[in-house]
C-alpha cells in the first residue's frame, strides 16, 4: 500500500492561485456538493467554482488584500482559507477569516485547523489582532472555531440561502482576539 502523501501547508501567491484554478475550482464544487455553506447554492458546476477563483480571489491576492493558504497533499490542493486585510482607515487592527473549506475526503485530519492556526500566525504579522468570521449555525465548523478560541457576538436569522435545500438559514458572527 502506498504511503499517503504528506500535507503541506502554503501561501499561495496569486500565480499559484492561476496554477492551481482547476484544482480550486474543484475543492469549491466538493464543497458546496456537500453541503457547505460557503456562499453558493445548487446547481453549482466545477465552472463556476473556478469562475470564483478567477473573478474574485485572484484579483484581490494580486493587489495583497487577500492573503490565502492552502493545504496541498502530494500534488492535490486539498483545502483552502482567505484572510481578507482589506479593512477601513479606522479597523487597521482587524481582518476577516473566509472560505475555510477542506475537501470532503480529507476531513477531520486536523488540516482546517493548522489552516486557521497558520491564517492567524499571518493575521498578526500583519498586525491584525482581531479576527472575524461567519459560519452557518449549527455547521460542523462551529465547534472548530470554538475550539480555537473564537467566540459568538451573535447569531442573525435568514442569513443565506440554504444551498442546497428551499430556506434560509442562520449564520453565528464570531470574533477571536489575538
Amino acid at each position: 500500500m502506498p504511503d499517503k502523501p504528506q500535507i503541506q501547508l502554503r501561501q499561495l501567491s496569486a500565480d499559484d492561485v492561476v496554477k492551481y484554478t482547476e484544482q480550486l475550482g474543484g475543492l469549491l464544487h466538493a464543497c458546496v456538493h456537500n453541503g457547505a455553506s460557503i456562499g453558493f447554492v445548487l446547481p453549482f458546476s466545477q465552472t463556476d467554482g473556478e469562475g470564483y477563483w478567477a473573478a474574485r480571489v485572484l484579483p484581490a491576492v494580486q493587489t495583497g488584500s487577500v492573503i490565502m493558504f492552502a493545504a496541498i497533499a502530494g500534488d492535490e490542493l486539498i483545502g483552502t482559507v482567505q484572510l481578507d486585510i482589506d479593512t477601513m482607515p479606522n479597523q487597521p487592527h482587524r481582518a476577516e477569516v473566509k472560505k475555510l473549506m477542506v475537501h470532503p475526503g480529507y476531513r477531520r485530519q486536523g488540516i482546517a485547523k493548522a489552516l486557521m492556526i497558520a491564517i492567524e500566525k499571518v493575521a498578526e504579522e500583519h498586525t491584525r489582532n482581531l479576527l472575524t468570521l461567519d459560519t452557518r449555525t449549527g455547521d460542523g465548523a462551529e465547534p472548530l472555531y470554538i475550539s480555537l478560541g473564537y467566540q459568538a457576538a451573535g447569531i442573525i436569522p435568514g442569513y443565506c440561502l440554504d444551498p442546497a435545500e428551499d430556506r434560509l438559514d442562520a449564520t453565528t458572527i464570531m470574533y477571536k482576539t489575538l
